[in-house]
């Protein structure tokens, strides 16, 4: 499971030219699912995204989470994270989890995110939306739940 995290100002989210969803300050949270995904990989994406010190201290230092500051979530579905380019000119999907596999997990994880105590918003399933996003800072994070098992290098 990825999460591309994106703090914003705010956010906004269209399908067929209507708006469907929209936040102030907080985060953009684009999630792919993969093959083999299990809710400890969405426990673990959760709670890293909503603990996750990237909103700024009084002094302007990441110190703050989301659920420090009381940040919104806007969760959006986006397959192509999963996206293996290694070979030819065309992307391959393969990883992605199957649409019926993925819909489940998605809603799966759109409750946990709530039960952390974000105020979440999303877009709409296996749709053609047209994400607005207004970065804050920049500031975009790249979480994988398989980091979990990868040992950390000092190097």
């Amino acid at each position: 499971m990825r999460i591309l995290l994106q703090r914003v100002r705010n956010a906004s989210v269209s399908v067929q030219g209507k708006e469907v969803a929209r936040i102030g300050p907080g985060l953009v949270a684009l999630l792919a699912l993969g093959k083999g995904d299990s809710l400890e990989d969405a426990r673990y994406l959760v709670e890293k995204t909503a603990n996750l010190r990237i909103f700024p201290d009084t002094e302007g230092k990441f110190n703050l989470s989301a659920l420090d500051v009381g940040a919104a979530l806007l969760l959006i579905s986006q397959f192509t994270l999963y996206a293996d380019t290694r070979k030819g000119r065309r992307p391959s999907f393969t990883a992605a989890a199957p649409p019926e596999e993925a819909a489940e997990m998605f809603n799966r994880t759109t409750d946990l995110f709530r039960q952390a105590g974000l105020s979440v918003k999303t877009g709409v399933f296996q749709e053609h939306m047209l994400v607005e996003i207004h970065n804050d800072g920049p500031v975009t994070i790249w979480l994988d739940s398989a980091d979990r098992f990868r040992p950390r290098s000092d190097v």
